[in-house]
């Protein structure tokens, strides 16, 4: 038995959006401790004999601290050999997969990582939001609406200057103070769309701009985990509706077939 943590991502939320390398891993796992914003109909590729601990944290619920996480991965991988570490998203864009592989190396356990889809990219393309597009947006920055210790992260000042489409994770907490550090910058008008539960079925979808994106979001009643997507690319937006139902049409019809 040789220990080891392989950090795992899950990607967005839809469970056809994990890469085959992600499925081979968590077959192989001995134990997987996963995350609140982890698909769980993604544990059904494990073997009936692996143990799953969910150890999620959201926003006022914590079942695990970080530090007890990271030593509950090196107790069991030590104890048990493979441990899978599932995280939603990329377990590099703010999941902390980097900090999890250094603190069990440490410990002379064989890491790895499976980078998964990040909700930065697939959540606004699910809703035919590009983030960049010829004349509307050169490049992107995708930013944590909230630090370490609570508070706005200042690079979401230097984001609103810019030119860029501006994605914030982890922001809905202080969207009337980004609605605000973006009126400075004089972009009132600029369109905004906040998607909750992307790429699931219980996505909900919110479009407006600066100026009214905090009474849409009451209204609709939109709420974590959500992403926030700013910029002209919002308008830019691709309707796929159609396109969706034609291709649920289509499975349906070749499952039908095959029966």
């Amino acid at each position: 038995m040789t220990p080891r943590l392989t950090v795992v991502g899950a990607g967005p939320g839809d469970a056809d959006l994990i890469t085959l390398k992600a499925i081979k891993a968590i077959k192989s796992a001995d134990v997987i401790l996963f995350d609140a914003l982890v698909n769980e109909e993604l544990l059904q590729y494990a073997s009936p004999k692996t143990e799953k601990i969910f150890v999620g944290k959201r926003k006022g619920c914590y079942a695990y601290q970080q530090e007890q996480i990271n030593e509950l991965v090196v107790e069991r991988a030590l104890r048990c050999g493979h441990v899978v570490r599932l995280k939603g998203g990329d377990p590099f864009i703010f999941g902390r997969g980097a900090e999890e592989l250094e603190y069990a190396k440490d410990y002379a356990i064989e890491v790895a990582v499976v980078p998964g889809i990040s909700s930065a990219a697939a959540v606004p393309a699910y809703q035919g939001i590009p983030l960049t597009k010829r004349n509307a947006s050169e490049s992107f920055w995708v930013i944590t609406g909230t630090t370490k210790s609570h508070k706005i992260s200042g690079d979401i000042t230097l984001a609103a200057k810019s030119t860029a489409t501006v994605v914030i994770l982890m922001g809905m907490s202080k969207l009337s103070e980004i609605v605000q550090i973006f009126k400075r910058q004089g972009k009132a008008k600029t369109a905004v769309a906040v998607i909750q539960n992307g790429t699931r079925e219980s996505e909900k979808i919110g479009i407006g701009t600066i100026d009214t994106i905090v009474d849409i979001v009451e209204e609709k009643k939109l709420s974590n985990p959500a992403i926030i997507i700013i910029g002209e690319v919002v308008n830019q937006r691709v309707d796929l509706t159609d396109i969706y139902k034609k291709a649920d049409l289509a499975l349906r019809n070749s499952k039908q077939q095959s029966v």
